[in-house]
């Protein structure tokens, strides 16, 4: 039994975590410039503990960070969606992709995709994205999801971490895309 839905955009298959993601996974958690702005580096058992808190997400929540699939190759290249663990700054669609699926437009189109279900699904009326101040390319991507930046914050511990917070709200993001 799936544990939550299936997105699908024009390029990109959005869908729970599963076993077979494990792989590359840890080969994404494993490049320092792909976590530069996502914790660092972490040891092989602590990314384990991620991974399996991304996936319990769905069953406990009944929401969580999708793995996206690139449709043409069918490879996992990074993991978005929503996302609000206890303690979280509000009610987040986050992502980080591979460095190899960076600059394709991936993360607005994934995005995007998981806005519109959290808002449709999930009756969220807000959606953040908690930004690391240094990292230019998810302020980017921000900005063409419409999202305006709306404070300063810090992750909750064990991060604890400066932020800054983007979003906007579900009447906002309807009226754009309309």
């Amino acid at each position: 039994m799936p544990l939550g839905p299936t997105l699908e955009t024009d390029r990109l298959i959005l869908r729970p975590p599963a076993a077979e993601d494990w792989e590359p996974w840890l080969a994404f958690s494993s490049d320092p410039e792909t976590v530069r702005y996502l914790g660092g580096l972490q040891p092989p058992a602590a990314v384990w503990r991620s991974f399996a808190t991304f996936a319990g997400s769905w069953v406990v929540r009944g929401y969580g960070m999708f793995s996206v699939i690139d449709k043409a190759s069918g490879r996992w290249v990074g993991r978005l969606g929503p996302w609000m663990p206890e303690g979280w700054p509000g009610t987040e669609v986050g992502w980080g992709l591979a460095r190899e699926a960076c600059g394709k437009g991936y993360a607005t189109e994934g995005a995007a995709a998981a806005i519109d279900w959290a808002f449709d699904h999930l009756g969220w009326t807000e959606v953040i994205h908690c930004i690391d101040p240094e990292n230019l390319d998810s302020v980017r991507v921000a900005a063409r999801l419409g999202s305006q930046r709306l404070r300063a914050d810090r992750l909750p511990a064990p991060f604890d971490l400066p932020i800054d917070v983007y979003g906007q709200t579900r009447d906002a993001w309807r009226a754009r895309r309309a």
